[in-house]
């Protein structure tokens, strides 16, 4: 005969309610967040039931936690690269433990009749698809509401179709070098016999207009001033009554680069299978104008292939920082190689978490870069390094031109400290440390000469501050002006929660609020009544139900005991009131008082 185990149903709604947030997102994108943290805790659900609720033997409770963790264990080498090192790594698990625990739940309701083999041999199967599953999927990233860009393990990624679309690309010339005409000379004509003809010019390519290129509308990250903004021009904001015309559309490589733009050019960065290119297209019709290509790849699985930073034009050049930390200098009309430095090695850096994001900044005759929160500054014309800033710090934001106080400077964020640096040599003008945070964003200039930061923190939030900077005679100063009120709020929260635990650890025990406030008004507190021992049944009730009566030692009936009793309606007073003792409801031969109906319960007058 087999042992069959039946469930209660009332943990499976609620349950199911937690675990079925994590199939929400599928529907509404933007309740991604909500659906992450529903789904983590149905399962923490999941788990709680089932260990101490569930009513099975331990062998099984303990057993489906063992085949979990070891399903989920070797399943991950089996995993595609962009599913296992997403999330550093943690997407994995974060992905899939809820969806194991909604398998399991679906099996723990299917499963209640089955045998105890049944169930054992379903129980592993149902890990083990659930488990599974997902060595065949990869993604592509996370999209902008921070969901996985999920496919097939087996489709074409966009790159790979690019790949296989795209035609021949324009290549740009091969570095310029010194090259020895041929020694052939052609035969002089007989009335030029005795003078020597020189050799022909090797062939240049022609570079583009001078014009074009210096007049840069859009030269890189973010514009002009690296803060989006263009002066001077108006836009149709209502595109319900005037739409934008799309033009052309042409797909590009992988990348997070922006663009720059010069006349009719546009330059980008992307990465093409193994080639890391920097790419210019014309801007009216999208054909690609040239491409410099380096050997060099990187991937990281939340952002997906390819560069970070954005190129940046100066002086009919065009500077551009790959995410390995490859530096290049190409001419902006033919795209040719005119210097290369890896910034990785100039620095000492490794290459971070999400690759070189850095936008390259040209000051004067200089060309700066941040290498993960150092600044490096190097020769514009030959690429020599010129300076290295103070080391300490990382970050993903890029250097950025103030002039504050009649003194131009270089400022970058780099994790919770603010830098300044002298574009000309790297020295440490200022430097304002903001903890806990990270500042990605950045910097902006008030009207009055004060900085605007930003920074944002693991969780999510983000905060803003004013700092007033003063170049005095005995140096820059830095003052905080205000913060913003959400970072202001959670400084005080922190504030009184370290504040609270050093009143824990000093004085142990805290007097209650009721005694305070009577200490304050300099009033005597009464005593509290003592509770008289916990009794059970009504007449238990009776005796501590006494009130304001039994404060003023004020007699209360008890009428009606059980038939048979032989007791009705004794008065029954308080010990010491002058009075004889009532024998009150009689005691059973176990020493138990026995219950009155409650509706015989009353209090005398």
């Amino acid at each position: 005969m087999t042992q069959k185990t039946r469930f209660p149903l009332w943990p499976f709604v609620f349950i199911a309610m937690l675990v079925a947030s994590y199939v929400v997102p599928l529907f509404v994108p933007e309740a991604f967040l909500i659906g992450l943290l529903g789904g983590l805790a149905g399962a923490l659900a999941v788990v709680v039931w089932w260990m101490f609720f569930s009513r099975v033997p331990w062998s099984e409770r303990l057993g489906a936690i063992v085949l979990m963790a070891l399903a989920l264990a070797l399943t991950k080498p089996f995993l595609h690269v962009s599913v296992a090192t997403a999330g550093q790594g943690n997407l994995f698990y974060i992905q899939a433990i809820p969806l194991l625990s909604l398998a399991f739940f679906i099996w723990a309701m299917a499963a209640r009749g089955l045998s105890r083999g049944g169930r054992w041999a379903s129980m592993i199967a149902t890990i083990s698809l659930a488990c599974g599953v997902w060595t065949l999927l990869r993604t592509g990233g996370i999209t902008g509401g921070g969901q996985s860009d999920f496919a097939w393990r087996w489709s074409q990624s966009p790159e790979e179709r690019l790949l296989a679309q795209a035609p021949e690309l324009p290549l740009p010339p091969p570095p310029t070098e010194a090259k020895a005409p041929e020694e052939t000379l052609p035969k002089p004509a007989p009335e030029e016999a005795d003078e020597v003809v020189a050799p022909p010019e090797p062939s240049v390519p022609e570079p583009a207009p001078v014009e074009t290129i210096l007049e840069a509308e859009w030269p890189g990250f973010r514009g002009p001033g690296r803060d989006g903004v263009i002066a001077g021009i108006q836009i149709e904001t209502d595109w319900t009554t005037s739409p934008p015309v799309e033009l052309w559309r042409r797909p590009i490589g992988p990348g997070w680069s922006s663009f720059a733009v010069a006349g009719d050019l546009l330059y980008t960065q992307e990465q093409r299978g193994d080639e890391e290119l920097v790419a210019c297209y014309n801007a009216r019709t999208g054909e690609p104008v040239w491409m410099h290509g380096d050997s060099t790849r990187f991937y990281e699985s939340n952002g997906g292939p390819g560069p970070r930073g954005t190129p940046t034009l100066s002086a009919g050049r065009v500077y551009s920082l790959g995410a390995t930390g490859i530096l290049n200098a190409l001419d902006a009309g033919d795209g040719s190689l005119l210097w290369s430095r890896d910034v990785a090695a100039d620095t000492s850096v490794e290459i971070p978490g999400w690759g070189f994001a850095s936008s390259p900044l040209v000051v004067g005759d200089v060309v700066i870069v941040a290498a993960e929160g150092r600044l490096a500054g190097y020769d514009a014309a030959t690429g020599e390094p010129r300076w290295l800033g103070p080391e300490g710090g990382s970050g993903y934001s890029s250097p950025h031109l103030f002039s504050i106080g009649g003194v131009d400077q270089v400022l970058l964020l780099r994790g919770s400290r603010t830098v300044s640096v002298a574009p000309a040599d790297g020295t440490l003008l200022w430097e304002h440390v903001w903890e806990p945070g990270a500042g990605f964003v950045q910097p902006a200039l008030a009207g009055d000469g004060d900085v605007l930061l930003t920074v944002a923190d693991a969780m999510g939030g983000i905060a803003m501050r004013r700092v007033g900077v003063a170049h005095e005679p005995a140096g820059w100063t830095v003052e905080e002006r205000w913060t913003s009120r959400a970072e202001a709020l959670l400084q005080r929260l922190r504030r009184s929660r370290r504040l609270r635990l050093r009143i824990r650890r000093t004085h142990p025990r805290v007097r209650r609020p009721r005694d305070r406030r009577a200490q304050v008004e300099g009033r005597a507190l009464r005593p509290r009544p003592a509770r008289p021992a916990a009794r059970s049944g009504p007449v238990a009730r009776a005796f501590r139900g006494g009130g304001a009566r039994a404060r003023r030692g004020e007699p209360r009936t008890v009428h009606g005991a059980r038939a048979g009793s032989g007791d009705r309606g004794q008065d029954l007073e308080p010990p010491g009131a002058g009075q004889r003792p009532s024998p009150g409801p009689q005691r059973r031969g176990d020493g138990r008082i026995p219950d009155a109906h409650p509706r015989y319960l009353a209090r005398t007058a």
